[in-house]
């Protein structure tokens, strides 16, 4: 069975056009030899004088000697003009044959600097499944490079002759095999159409992860008391959402609280109106403020006084209209057992109850909350995260239990960046930044992730990095509540506030320790599990050195000193 790149490819939606390149890529992966590389979706920019040439093609099949063939697919009919074969609609302009010529000479142009001068093999094939031409000979084409409707069952058959070595071909050596490779894995020129990649991902996440919550909703319980103990990126916002919904729906008050103003909002922006979202700290300050005790927040112990209040009211003095019938806590690895019976309070006789929670992303310290009574169910299926990252993480880091990947995306390349001092972590951050942007990504699907909290990181004070404009929580909020953030395009934020959200490209910097205890463990299994398509590591030299597979031994031994995971 041939390799493919990328991997994934086989859990992503197969539907129109995008399903028939992938059933074509099913055939080919499945009939082609152990030696072929198939490389699929590749788009391209080239300069030519003062412009710049956009290139796309279906298919790249690499043989064991170094053959290139592209392989471009037209599905549903094609008009046959005396100019060739072009797409219903179009015309010279627009010409398969035109279009293919142009692509393997751009190819070969850009392929020759990496083989040393060698001149690339590389040829060209169009596999039209639904057309049957009719006239070869003006097709523009070499009719032994057209798989049409009526020999589209020989395609691999095709594939696998133009492909294999044959007498005269130039010998690769291994180094110019691995700039095949990379110049094919977009290490160097392809650059892939990130912004569709990144919809498709969330939406196949969405879908995935959505198993939890259609699962977890069909358990009857009486009184409904249930605690989901359930990894990063397997569905837990989710639930709480359909959970809220399905409240609303049938006539229920909902409450949904969080510990993380940042998740408080996101939930509060996505969920339905009616019912209450906040954190557990918001909630406390509106409740108070309507029973007319405005919180002092300048006094000292303000918090803890706030909190206390808020438990005595809930407790003594119920208010009707702080009553709720389905109660739903996220991030409960964050709460106190205090808390917990404060809300527990505020449900109406036959509520329901959600507790949530994932105790490898408890930062803050907190001993389990105990919930006598309640049923359990816990998931370790990780469907954000791509799977190599996992793999990572697994290897290096000494979790309670490995997180199983559910992700389609399997070859992000996780990538540590190394620095020595400050002035080596801000050129190494930089670096990152111009490595996320030249991968396609664009500057709002990057977040910059300090591994420090906001008050100690190094990159607080700055506005700039480089010649990118950060955009930073200022600690403030507007007249409507909202965080004000400084002018900027790229977003920086701590682990702590980042935690429950996510991004497509996350560049997790200011990495440092000199030993993996269990706060650090749970930083950067949060940090690394922000990430939906890329993960870059910013690291000191001392962090960089285990942040490797190579290090996976030294992480397992740590393993018999940290707890085991939380109930479930």
């Amino acid at each position: 069975m041939a390799r493919t790149h990328p991997e994934g490819w086989r859990l992503l939606p197969a539907e129109g056009a995008r399903g028939r390149a992938l059933a074509t890529l099913a055939r080919l992966a499945a009939a082609l030899p152990d030696d072929s590389t198939i490389y699929h979706g590749l788009h391209w920019t080239r300069a030519e004088g003062d412009t710049a040439v956009f290139g796309a093609v279906d298919f790249a099949v690499v043989g064991a000697g170094g053959r290139v063939l592209l392989i471009e697919q037209h599905a549903g009919f094609l008009d046959e003009t005396a100019a060739g074969l072009v797409p219903p609609g179009r015309r010279r302009t627009h010409s398969i044959s035109v279009a293919l010529a142009r692509n393997a000479d751009a190819l070969r142009t850009r392929l020759r600097p990496l083989l040393g001068g060698a001149e690339p093999v590389l040829d060209v094939l169009l596999h039209c499944p639904d057309h049957t031409v009719r006239q070869p000979g003006t097709a523009g084409l070499d009719p032994a490079r057209i798989v049409d409707a009526a020999h589209r069952d020989a395609l691999p058959e095709r594939v696998a002759a133009l492909t294999r070595p044959q007498d005269g071909d130039p010998v690769l050596d291994p180094a110019q095999r691995q700039a095949l490779h990379r110049f094919f894995a977009d290490l160097l020129e392809l650059v892939p159409d990130v912004q569709a990649y990144a919809g498709q991902a969330d939406a196949l996440t969405t879908r995935l992860a959505g198993g939890l919550t259609e699962w977890a909703r069909r358990i009857t319980l009486a009184p409904h008391r249930l605690r989901v103990t359930a990894t990063a990126g397997s569905g837990k916002t989710q639930l709480a959402l359909a959970a809220y919904t399905d409240a609303l729906a049938a006539g229920r008050r909902p409450l949904y609280v969080c510990y993380n103003r940042p998740l408080a909002d996101h939930f509060a922006r996505i969920a339905p109106p009616g019912g209450e979202v906040a954190t557990y700290h918001q909630l406390c300050d509106r409740r108070l403020r309507d029973a007319g005790r405005k919180p002092a927040f300048g006094a000292p112990g303000a918090f803890r006084r706030m909190e206390a209040d808020f438990a005595a009211l809930a407790q003594e003095q119920p208010d009707p209209a702080w009553l709720f019938d389905e109660l739903i806590v996220d991030e409960g690895q964050d709460f106190t057992e205090t808390w917990r019976d404060a809300l527990l309070a505020l449900l109406r006789p036959g509520g329901r109850a959600w507790w949530l929670e994932d105790p490898l992303q408890n930062l803050y310290g907190r001993p389990p909350v105990a919930l006598p009574g309640w049923a359990g169910l816990s998931a370790d299926t990780n469907y954000r995260t791509p799977a190599d990252v996992l793999a990572l993480l697994n290897a290096c880091l000494p979790l309670p239990a490995p997180v199983r990947a559910g992700s389609p995306v399997a070859d992000s390349a996780p990538e540590v960046l190394a620095w020595r001092d400050e002035a080596g972590l801000m050129e190494a951050t930089k670096r990152a930044i111009t490595r996320a942007l030249g991968l396609g990504f664009r500057r709002e699907e990057i977040v910059l992730l300090t591994f420090r909290g906001r008050e100690h990181s190094r990159f607080t004070a700055l506005a700039q990095l480089g010649p990118h404009r950060l955009r930073a929580f200022t600690g403030r909020y507007d007249l409507l509540g909202e965080p004000e953030h400084s002018p900027g395009e790229l977003r920086i934020d701590s682990v702590y506030r980042f935690k429950g959200q996510s991004a497509p490209c996350i560049l997790f910097t200011e990495i440092d320790f000199e030993a993996i205890d269990e706060l650090t463990l749970r930083k950067l299994f949060v940090g690394a599990t922000r990430a939906t398509l890329k993960l870059i590591l910013i690291a000191s030299e001392r962090a960089a050195a285990r942040l490797t597979p190579d290090a996976a031994a030294a992480a397992k031994m740590e393993a018999s000193e940290l707890p085991q995971r939380g109930p479930s």
